[in-house]
């Protein structure tokens, strides 16, 4: 079980530590590997080939900006669920970045989610339907944010 992140650039690593603070609270094991869509498309599909013949439960979370390629080509590509977490650094980059990743043609269902700490949150939820307990730790979660409007 793991969440395998696919940027677009090296310059993404940074936007993905807040994604991966959040998994290693549930204990979730993750990769991180820089394959842009549009340079080594090649490489790209060649992740998600060998990950589609493995039994292993997994989510990808894509971290890619601008033309927003790399989401859509692991999407159609994948028999394993895909969030886009498109990085930002101000309010002008999250226009840019946004508009490409909710613009996904037809049969590339990356699933888009703004906020890093959500997209961990997301993919942790997803792997949780085949594993007790870290059902158990997403239900414990809940409980504790609940609990903390309640003090």
């Amino acid at each position: 079980m793991k969440v395998l992140f696919l940027l677009g650039s090296e310059v993404d690593k940074d936007f993905t530590k807040k994604i991966t603070a959040e998994l290693d609270l549930f204990e979730v094991e993750h990769e991180v590997i820089v394959a842009s869509a549009h340079k080594v498309p090649e490489k790209v599909l060649e992740i998600v080939t060998a990950n589609n013949a493995s039994d292993e439960n997994m989510v990808y979370i894509t971290v890619a900006g601008r033309s927003n390629g790399l989401s859509g080509v692991v999407a159609a590509n994948s028999v394993h669920p895909v969030i886009a977490c498109p990085p930002h650094k101000d309010k002008a980059d999250f226009m840019v970045n946004i508009n490409s990743t909710l613009q996904m043609p037809g049969d590339t269902p990356a699933m888009a989610v703004v906020d890093p700490k959500n997209a961990a949150l997301a993919a942790v939820r997803i792997l949780a339907n085949s594993d007790t307990n870290l059902r158990q730790m997403v239900i414990d979660r809940i409980a504790m944010v609940k609990a903390s409007f309640n003090s």
